[in-house]
């Protein structure tokens, strides 16, 4: 259950998996200024998304400092373009897009 569930409020609720669910899209700013700020606010004040933000913000530091430095080859990244599909689904009035990934090795 989470937070705003507690509290007995059906529209926070609808705040928290939206505000969770465009986590990624606040860490990589790719979302507008004031969409930026209608979700700030929101994770700033219930503490579960709160900590949520701070573990996938901690993550993403980690996988920049770890993996930052590298580039991939030019044949890996035409080959993931080819094989990187987007799914949009619907659910209580939250749009979530999920990008699906498949890499094939390749024996040489």
């Amino acid at each position: 259950m989470n937070y705003c569930e507690d509290a007995g409020d059906a529209e926070a609720k609808v705040r928290c998996e939206e505000a969770l669910a465009e986590i990624y899209l606040v860490l990589d700013k790719e979302c507008s200024p004031e969409r930026d700020a209608v979700l700030r606010k929101h994770i700033e004040d219930c503490p579960p998304c709160l900590e949520e933000f701070g573990i996938d913000e901690q993550l993403k530091q980690l996988l920049a400092r770890k993996c930052g430095g590298d580039h991939a080859p030019d044949d890996l990244k035409s080959r993931l373009r080819a094989s990187i599909r987007k799914t949009v689904a619907t659910r209580g009035n939250v749009t979530v897009e999920r990008t699906e990934v498949s890499i094939e090795e390749r024996s040489e």
